[in-house]
C-alpha cells in the first residue's frame, strides 16, 4: 500500500489510473464520495485538499459558507473492487479552505485531535482499537412510513419463520433456530461463500483480516473479524468493512444491514470495541492488579463507566440501538466490569501473560456509530478517569443476568433510550471538551440534530404494535 503522496502519484502514473475516488465520513458515520479525474490530483492536493460543496452534508455547513476541501490520506489508498472502471480510492479529512484549519465538525479530524490531546497529557502516545461489527444478511427487505401506514418486512431463507414455507420450490429445511446461529456448519450456514468473499475482499483493500463466522441470530446474522489497529486506521477500516460487506452482499442479490435490532426476539448486532493505550512502544494496561490490569487501566475503566451514559450518545447513536440494549440478550445494560464476563458492559479478555494483549472490551457499542466519534468519546472518558484517578470499584464476577431485582438495583445501567443518552451528553460533556477535542458547538449541533430528526419525529408516528394493543379500545 502507498505511504506518501509521491507513492500515490507514481502508482497512478505506473498503472495508468484515470479516476480517483475520494471518500469522507459525515457526522453520522456514512461515507460520502466524489470521483475526480487524475488531472485534478496533484502533490499539493495532499496538503491543501480538493474543493467541494459542504452545504448538502447533514449537520455541516450553511449554504453561504459551503466551500470546503477534502484532503486525501495517501496511506488509505486502495483499488475499489466494485467499480467497473479502475478507480483508486482514498479516505479524506476535511479542511476549511479560508483558514487552512481542520474542520471542527469533521469526525476524522476530531479523532486526530483526541490523539493529540492524549499525547499532550503525557499519559500515552498510541491508542489501539479492535472493533467487532456484526450484521444481518437478508434476502428481502421492504419498509415504508407515511400518513396512513407504517411497516417493515425482512426475510431470509435461513429464518426459522420459513420452516414451513413452500415458495422455495421444495423447502430443504435446516433453518436456524432463534439464538442458535453461533457456528453451525452448512447446510444450516448458507453464507459461507459470501462471507469468504467479503473477508478476502477486505484483505485486498488493506484491512487486516482474521476470520469469519455465523453469529447467534437466525436469518443470516454474521461477523467478520479484523485485527486491531491504531485508532484512526481502525475507524477507517470499520467504514471499509461496512462498504465491502454491503456491496458484496448486493453482488450476490442479497442485502446487508448493521441496524442493531432488525429482528424481534433474537440477538441484535453490536460492535464490541477493544481498546488499549501504549507509550514509547510499550503497553500501559498490563499490571499486577485484578485481571492483570495496571492501575492506569483501572482508572481508564473508572472513567469509561462514569461517563458511559454520555458516551453512548456516540457509540449507540440510533433509536434502534436501545432495542438491542435490553436485559435478556447478549448486549449488556449494566455498567460494571469483569474478567472474561460477557454479561458486563466492560469485559477484560483473558489474554494470558502477554502484556501487549492486555486490553479492555466495551460491549455496548453498535455499528450505527460513527467510529471516529465513538472511539474518541471512549478515549476521552478513559483519559478523564486516569487524570482524576477514578477507580471503578470492585469487579462483578457473576452472571449479571441471573441477579435478583434487588441486586440489580445497585448496579448503574445504560440509558434506556437515545433521548436518555442525549440528555446524559447534555449534562456531562466537559470531559469531551478537554484539549478542544470536541467543542460545545459540535455537541450542541449533534444533540439538536438528533432530537429534531430522530427523537421527535418518532413521537409523532403511531407504531404498528400500538394497533395490536389499543385498536379495540
Amino acid at each position: 500500500m502507498p505511504q506518501t503522496p509521491q507513492d500515490v502519484l507514481k502508482m497512478i502514473q505506473a498503472e495508468n489510473i484515470e479516476l480517483i475516488d475520494l471518500k469522507f465520513v459525515d457526522l453520522f458515520g456514512i461515507w460520502q464520495h466524489c470521483t475526480f479525474h487524475r488531472s485534478l490530483i496533484e502533490e499539493d492536493s495532499f496538503t491543501d485538499g480538493v474543493a467541494f460543496d459542504g452545504s448538502s452534508i447533514r449537520g455541516w455547513k450553511a449554504i453561504n459558507a459551503s466551500d470546503m476541501a477534502m484532503v486525501p490520506d495517501p496511506t488509505t489508498a486502495w483499488m475499489d473492487p466494485f467499480m467497473e472502471v479502475p478507480t483508486l480510492s482514498m479516505i479524506c479529512s476535511i479542511k476549511e479552505p479560508r483558514t487552512g484549519e481542520w474542520y471542527d465538525r469533521d469526525p476524522r479530524s476530531l479523532a486526530d485531535k483526541a490523539l493529540e490531546y492524549l499525547k499532550s497529557t503525557g499519559i500515552g502516545d498510541t491508542v489501539y482499537c479492535g472493533p467487532e461489527p456484526e450484521f444481518f444478511v437478508f434476502d428481502d427487505v421492504r419498509y415504508d412510513q407515511n400518513e396512513h401506514e407504517g411497516y417493515y418486512h425482512v426475510d431470509s431463507t435461513e429464518g426459522l419463520w420459513n420452516s414451513g414455507r413452500v415458495e422455495e420450490g421444495g423447502n430443504l429445511g435446516f433453518k436456524t433456530s432463534y439464538k442458535r446461529g453461533y457456528f453451525p456448519v452448512a447446510p444450516s450456514d448458507t453464507l459461507q461463500n459470501l462471507r469468504s468473499e467479503m473477508l478476502l475482499t477486505m484483505g485486498e483493500c488493506g484491512v487486516p483480516i482474521e476470520k469469519h463466522h455465523h453469529e447467534v441470530g437466525t436469518a443470516g446474522q454474521c461477523e467478520l473479524g479484523m485485527r486491531f489497529a491504531e485508532l484512526i486506521q481502525s475507524a477507517d477500516n470499520t467504514l471499509t468493512y461496512k462498504y465491502i460487506i454491503k456491496n458484496v452482499a448486493r453482488k450476490y442479490g442479497k442485502t446487508a444491514t448493521f441496524m442493531p435490532k432488525p429482528v424481534f426476539n433474537d440477538n441484535g448486532s453490536g460492535m464490541h470495541t477493544h481498546m488499549s493505550i501504549w507509550k514509547d512502544g510499550q503497553p500501559l494496561f498490563f499490571g499486577n492488579n485484578y485481571a492483570d490490569l495496571s492501575e492506569l487501566a483501572l482508572y481508564f475503566i473508572g472513567g469509561l463507566l462514569k461517563h458511559a451514559p454520555a458516551v453512548l450518545a456516540f457509540t449507540n447513536p440510533s433509536l434502534n440501538s436501545y432495542k438491542r440494549l435490553v436485559p435478556g440478550f447478549e448486549a449488556p445494560v449494566n455498567l460494571a466490569y469483569s474478567q472474561g464476563n460477557r454479561s458486563a458492559s466492560i469485559r477484560i479478555p483473558i489474554t494470558g501473560s502477554n502484556p501487549k494483549a492486555k486490553r479492555i472490551e466495551f460491549r455496548c457499542p453498535d455499528a450505527t456509530s460513527n467510529p471516529y466519534l465513538g472511539f474518541s468519546a471512549m478515549l476521552m472518558a478513559g483519559i478523564d478517569g486516569i487524570k482524576n484517578k477514578i477507580h471503578p470499584g470492585e469487579p462483578l464476577d457473576v452472571d449479571i443476568y441471573e441477579l435478583s431485582p434487588e441486586e440489580l438495583s445497585k448496579i448503574p445501567s445504560t440509558p434506556g433510550s437515545l433521548e436518555g443518552a442525549l440528555s446524559a451528553l447534555a449534562n456531562d460533556h466537559q470531559f469531551l471538551l478537554e484539549g478542544g477535542v470536541f467543542t460545545a458547538d459540535f455537541i450542541d449541533n449533534y444533540i439538536t440534530y438528533k432530537l429534531d430528526n430522530e427523537v421527535n419525529p418518532i413521537r409523532l408516528r403511531p407504531h404498528p404494535f400500538e394497533f395490536m394493543l389499543y385498536f379495540d379500545a
